[in-house]
């Protein structure tokens, strides 16, 4: 079909779209303002073109522009404008034109979900628990898997967190997620397959606490002297009941099962919250809590806190208290004084506890002491560093057993123990260096000088 020649504008556009959609056939239209810049009609679409010959050749070579409606009239025109003024600098328009589809495929080939199962893979398989890193970013970033991770945007992190929040996901659960992703386009960044984090810097929007939430937070709090009486009564209760259990068991038929009569711990529950009652010590590390970690003549424990192991690797030491040494001693001796293994080892498979195996016994033991139910588990380690700052103990001190890794996290949750403090200090230095301010002594001070 012939081609023509008119002004391209959006009126025409328009009118060769509904003659292309009513059916008849339409030519090539060429500008008559930029040579070379045309459009080509075809069975659903019009393209934008240009035709040049190509630098230091006869060679005659068309490039496309782009589709309409995604380009304007007046984006195309300007577009055409710059292309045309390269060739005729010299420039090989073409090549950049390839350049920029390897950059494109590249792009596409480094996608979260690419990365994830290459070079992140590798580098999260070294870790302790780097599979279970790779999955959780699997399962709650499935839409953003197939993005190419330098095109993430905030705004796709706002709708996300959105969706999780939908999801009845807790907060701190959310934001660990987060950290998750963001530690993997961190190291996408030192690798050198993204230029930068495209969401450094941005935060995720608390929401308000929700009652139930409240009612967690209140967990963070000490035991009151009744309640510190209650849970070792209901700890001696836990015991009698299973005794009991295993007393009626043995007298119907199995016999075979051990006499629990006869050891000082009926299972692991009691030395387990005894030892985290006088420690302090996360359930994590305690679940990780190996013989080789204790020293019972030196009434130490030597090891790595696994919360912050990804970046304070080195074992850290923390002496304990006579009353950890005993249960530890009795367990030792029960469990017939093994060098090596987990102190606490899971009764079914032997290996490392499940990280959920205390919620039962616990929940068991804290009716038995008749104890409130916002007593969770994690109030024992509250409690521990909430003594001791009661008690007068520096806050440094009371940082360092809790392993805290900066002493503001133990301002900012137990300062407030401590309204005083201050006050006490100044009241200290005052009554060690107050200056002589009497009559007599100003009197006596006057003689000496006449």
């Amino acid at each position: 079909m012939a081609k023509t020649t008119e002004k391209i504008t959006a009126k025409k556009l328009l009118q060769m779209a509904r003659t292309i959609s009513s059916g008849q056939a339409v030519g090539d239209v060429f500008d008559t303002e930029i040579m070379g810049f045309h459009v080509r009609p075809g069975k659903k679409s019009i393209s934008f073109r240009i035709k040049y010959l190509a630098p230091g050749t006869n060679n005659q070579k068309v490039y496309t522009l782009g589709r309409f409606p995604d380009l304007s009239a007046e984006q195309a025109r300007e577009l055409a404008k710059d292309l045309l003024g390269r060739v005729a600098r010299g420039v090989d328009i073409q090549e950049i034109k390839k350049n920029a589809k390897k950059e494109s495929d590249l792009q596409k080939q480094l996608t979260v979900s690419a990365y994830l199962d290459g070079a992140y893979s590798v580098y999260q398989n070294r870790r302790k628990k780097g599979r279970e890193t790779l999955t959780m970013i699997r399962n709650h970033f499935a839409d953003l898997l197939p993005k190419s991770m330098s095109q993430i945007t905030p705004r796709d992190i706002e709708r996300w967190q959105i969706q999780k929040e939908s999801q009845d996901l807790a907060w701190p659960t959310i934001e660990r997620i987060y950290g998750a992703l963001n530690t993997l386009l961190n190291h996408a960044v030192t690798k050198g397959f993204i230029e930068a984090n495209p969401i450094k810097g941005h935060r995720l929007e608390k929401p308000a606490m929700t009652e139930a939430e409240l009612s967690a937070a209140q967990g963070r709090r000490y035991l009151e002297q009744h309640e510190t009486e209650a849970l070792f009564r209901g700890l001696d209760l836990y015991q009698e009941e299973k005794r009991q259990q295993r007393r009626n068991s043995r007298a119907h038929g199995k016999a075979h099962l051990p006499d629990l009569d006869a050891v000082p711990y009926v299972d692991h529950v009691k030395p387990w919250i005894l030892t985290m009652y006088f420690t302090g010590f996360r359930p994590g590390d305690l679940f990780g809590l190996r013989w080789e970690h204790v020293n019972l003549n030196f009434a130490t424990i030597t090891k790595t806190i696994e919360k912050t192991a990804h970046h304070q690797p080195e074992p850290r030491s923390f002496p304990v208290s006579q009353p950890v040494i005993d249960v530890l001693t009795t367990w030792h001796e029960q469990k017939g004084r093994p060098e090596s293994g987990y102190v606490f080892p899971s009764e079914r498979t032997g290996g490392r506890m499940d990280k959920t195996s205390m919620q039962s016994p616990w929940a068991k033991v804290r009716t038995l002491a008749g104890l409130p139910g916002e007593l969770v588990l994690y109030t024992l380690r509250h409690n521990f560093a909430s003594q001791l700052i009661m008690a007068g103990i520096d806050l440094l001190a009371v940082s360092e057993l809790m392993a805290h890794t900066d002493i503001q996290t133990t301002i900012k949750n137990y300062g407030h123990l401590r309204p005083n403090h201050k006050r006490n200090a100044v009241e200290v230095f005052a009554s060690r260096a107050t200056a002589p301010d009497q009559p007599d002594d100003l009197e006596s001070s006057r003689q000496q000088i006449e």
